[in-house]
């Protein structure tokens, strides 16, 4: 099953506004799980049709869409809080195809990250990962 991450600053609002879109568009919501993150609000949908989904939600301007393939995670907004994570990955061996800072405040950062194994990736940061 492929999931969805969803970053947003607008709160339930927002939530209401995707899964009306989602459902106009004949899209179901197989499963969802919400977790408020400091400012921001974080989702992940389960959806019969993912890439329909994929180009509905493109269309919201508040939000940003993370795919299947990159791991969330939370990290402190600290120095050398992704110099951890990295060296983690080379320890490993796992080679990074993608990091991007999705959203920031002044305790975290939600950082999604793809690797080229993403399962053995996510267990490396189980720790911090989200969901």
């Amino acid at each position: 099953m492929k999931q969805i991450h969803i970053v947003s600053t607008g709160g339930i609002t927002v939530f209401t506004e995707l899964t009306e879109a989602l459902a106009r568009a004949d899209i179901n919501i197989e499963s969802v799980d919400v977790e408020q993150v400091g400012d921001s609000t974080v989702m992940v949908l389960n959806v019969d049709q993912y890439d329909r989904a994929l180009q509905c939600l493109r269309e919201f301007q508040a939000i940003q869409v993370v795919t299947e393939d990159a791991i969330l995670v939370k990290l402190k907004n600290k120095p050398g809080a992704l110099a951890q994570i990295a060296r983690r990955f080379t320890d490993a061996g796992i080679s990074l195809r993608s990091v991007r800072f999705i959203q920031r405040d002044n305790d975290f950062a939600l950082v999604a990250i793809s690797t080229d194994r993403s399962e053995a990736a996510l267990a490396l940061v189980a720790d911090v990962s989200l969901f």
